[in-house]
């Protein structure tokens, strides 16, 4: 899918050094995708992570993406996810460089995961596509997650247990990676981990957060990532299994 989605906008993209001047883009969906919820739910978390805003513009109404619907035997644009019975695909996509990252974000590992996450009774309703004309890599296809798994180390260890290696080189008082696992809201709370506290002091997302203010230094030596290193990290993450933390307590 990626594949497909980097050539569809292959004429489109202006040169990298311009992504950064782009923080916003306006997208236009049918109204049945609007009615359904799911992008309340889908496009702050996007917004978190890249501090792109998106503006939802009327259905129909120009705008830098437009969405279409269709049956799963479409032959339209290429998918980006699938909700019950219909493909939504790209119908239009303008020059915009943040709309572009949208779409990326989409079909990465961390978009997947945040489509599947929509659960409002406690089942997927949207999915990433996988009608065979987006597939591009073998199902099943393992994620290499070494690069995410040495960047926790080198990054988060000093305070956190990431894993074996380092369990005896944390900070107490902090919660392990396998204990954050155990909660719903695991990858969001990793995927914002810069902006919840004490994290804003001392970390840099390239491209997403404010230079520090020169007046209040970074009490530690500062967090440096990228957002491609972060996704690493959380791939990682995914593959880290939940503490097991015993039977609730029962009142006698």
């Amino acid at each position: 899918m990626r594949i497909l989605i980097c050539a569809f906008l292959a004429c489109f993209l202006i040169p990298s050094g311009l992504v950064a001047q782009e923080k916003s883009f306006v997208l236009s969906v049918p109204q049945a995708l609007e009615n359904s919820g799911f992008l309340d739910y889908l496009l702050p978390r996007f917004s978190l992570k890249t501090s792109v805003r998106i503006q939802r513009a009327a259905p129909g109404a120009a705008a830098d993406l437009q969405l279409s619907a269709s049956g799963n035997d479409s032959n339209g644009g290429p998918a980006v996810f699938q909700g019950p019975q219909i493909l939504w695909h790209i119908e239009r996509v303008s020059d915009s460089p943040a709309a572009a990252r949208f779409l990326t974000w989409l079909a990465s590992d961390i978009g997947h995961r945040t489509i599947l996450g929509y659960q409002p009774d406690g089942v997927s309703l949207f999915t990433p596509p996988t009608v065979e004309r987006v597939a591009t890599a073998p199902a099943g296809a393992p994620v290499d997650t070494a690069v995410g798994a040495g960047l926790a180390l080198t990054t988060c260890g000093r305070c956190h247990v990431v894993n074996e290696k380092n369990r005896m080189n944390s900070i107490g008082s902090t919660p392990s990676f396998a204990l954050l696992r155990t909660f719903d809201d695991w990858e969001e709370r990793f995927q914002s981990f810069y902006a919840r506290k004490p994290h804003p002091a001392y970390t840099q997302i390239e491209g997403v957060t404010a230079p520090f203010d020169p007046a209040r230094p970074p009490p530690i030596v500062p967090l440096r990532l990228t957002p491609e290193e972060l996704d690493a990290i959380t791939d990682y993450v995914a593959t880290i299994a939940p503490a097991d933390l015993g039977a609730p307590l029962q009142a006698q």
